[in-house]
């Protein structure tokens, strides 16, 4: 005889361990990301398109990265990889819910859908709708085309202004019910005229990319990103303490330092200056940018090449 107390546990240990044995056969693609980004836990499916070893730790950048190199898994069209990636980041695991569809190497199509906890860990599900038909396919690949297009800032790939925003407003209103404390920061690259008048608009333009995927690469999938335009961009980073804020951009600011973004000029380097303020929830989205713009031009008026705290 068992007490009230295991019975649910249990149940709850038959019921996991049935799942896991569809999951096993299921042709559906199933994996899990912890708050990292890592891959936990991915069924047979999953890891048959992406070529993934059983027990393999790898991020999802990772994993992504190797599978274009291979040419297996999600059918990635472009000739810049890193740019696709800090694209495809902005938008990955922003929303609790989301559905799109793509295809693969082989030519199927895929409906993937992920599902983001509470916690931050994410439920990756994928069904086959190659068999679908393609007319209505088309309808639903331009849409979500079309919404990309939307949230996309078109030169560097990332977050735009629209969309960046609206993940701030996001992270305002969730302050009173996680309680977790959120860091913007405002970034701003140095003497950026100087380097579209010397080098000219094109290079200027390689820059900015430059920097869009250098920020992008050291970013974790809960942080946003965005072009707010010209040389300016927002960073958004929850659930993090203002030291280890601090410590980020500092990291930041320190790699942008010694990057050489322009291949035609070697020598060539830009810096990069930051203003950091914690969200704070009695100010509205804008009353937050500007505390963070006027540490931005703080550190601009202090020399440069350095951040400062929003007083």
């Amino acid at each position: 005889m068992t007490t009230s107390d295991s019975t649910p546990t249990q149940g709850l240990d038959v019921v996991t361990q049935q799942m896991a044995l569809l999951y096993q056969q299921s042709p559906l693609m199933v994996a899990v990301f912890d708050v990292s980004d890592v891959l936990r836990y991915a069924n047979p499916a999953f890891r048959n398109l992406f070529e993934v070893a059983p027990d393999e730790p790898a991020t999802w950048a990772a994993l992504m990265r190797k599978a274009y190199k291979r040419g297996v898994g999600t059918a990635i069209q472009t000739t810049d990889f890193e740019a696709w990636l800090a694209s495809a980041r902005s938008r990955r695991g922003k929303l609790p819910y989301r559905a799109f569809e793509t295809d693969v190497q082989d030519g199927r199509w895929f409906c993937m859908t992920e599902t983001v906890s509470t916690e931050g860990w994410m439920l990756c599900v994928a069904f086959e709708t190659t068999h679908f038909q393609a007319s209505s396919r088309r309808l639903r690949v331009d849409r979500d085309v079309a919404l990309r297009a939307a949230q996309s800032d078109p030169l560097t790939g990332i977050s735009n202004r629209s969309h960046v925003l609206q993940q701030l407003e996001t992270q305002l209103a969730q302050l009173s019910t996680r309680q977790r404390p959120c860091g913007l920061v405002m970034l701003d690259l140095d003497h950026f005229k100087q380097v579209n008048d010397t080098y000219g608009h094109v290079a200027g333009d390689e820059v900015l990319r430059h920097f869009a995927q250098l920020v992008a690469s050291a970013l974790r999938r809960e942080d946003g990103f965005g072009r707010l335009g010209g040389e300016e961009f927002m960073l958004l980073v929850p659930n993090i303490e203002p030291a280890d804020l601090a410590h980020k951009v500092d990291q930041l600011l320190a790699q942008v330092r010694h990057a050489a973004p322009l291949a035609e000029v070697p020598a060539f380097r830009y810096t990069c200056s930051a203003g950091l303020v914690m969200l704070s929830p009695e100010k509205d989205a804008i009353q937050n940018i500007r505390d963070a713009d006027r540490a931005l031009y703080a550190a601009k008026r202090s020399g440069r090449d350095r951040w400062e705290w929003a007083s």
